[in-house]
């Protein structure tokens, strides 16, 4: 399968920023100001995947600090998981930041997000945190030191 990833630096242009919505939407039942919340993060960094034009996955992250950048929120269409997109998002968003001056990769997920437990397990993050939110929701917090 042909896929062609793009990194944006900054807020993505309207048809990836639009495709990007959508696929949230579909994951995650809502968009909840995505793009608001985008646009509040330092160091924006955008990570897409797309089929001809089809935007198929996405990873978005910002800067928590000079060193550490967080991993925000991400997904791939359910019609084509299973191909080692999200692996291959996450190899482009470490390899960009690493490039960049950052050596540490952080994330949190819970639970029921079972495959991206397993793929940031598998790639190399340690679990250093577990927590309740203010909604009752336990969340896993995951960090991963980028070697050069």
């Amino acid at each position: 399968m042909s896929v062609d990833y793009f990194i944006f630096q900054s807020m993505p242009d309207d048809h990836i920023l639009d495709g990007m919505i959508e696929l949230h939407k579909s994951i995650f039942d809502s968009a909840d100001d995505l793009v608001s919340k985008m646009a509040r993060k330092p160091k924006l960094l955008v990570v897409a995947a797309l089929k001809e034009k089809k935007v198929i996955g996405y990873k978005i992250g910002y800067e928590l600090d000079p060193t550490t950048f967080y991993s925000w929120l991400g997904g791939v269409d359910v019609t084509y998981r299973k191909h080692g997109i999200a692996s291959k998002l996450m190899e482009k968003q470490h390899q960009y930041i690493k490039d960049n001056g950052y050596s540490v990769v952080q994330t949190k997920t819970m639970n029921k997000w079972r495959s991206m437990l397993i793929l940031n397990i598998k790639n190399g993050f340690d679990v250093i945190d577990t927590y309740v939110d203010k909604n009752g929701l336990h969340k896993i917090v995951l960090e991963k030191k980028l070697r050069n």
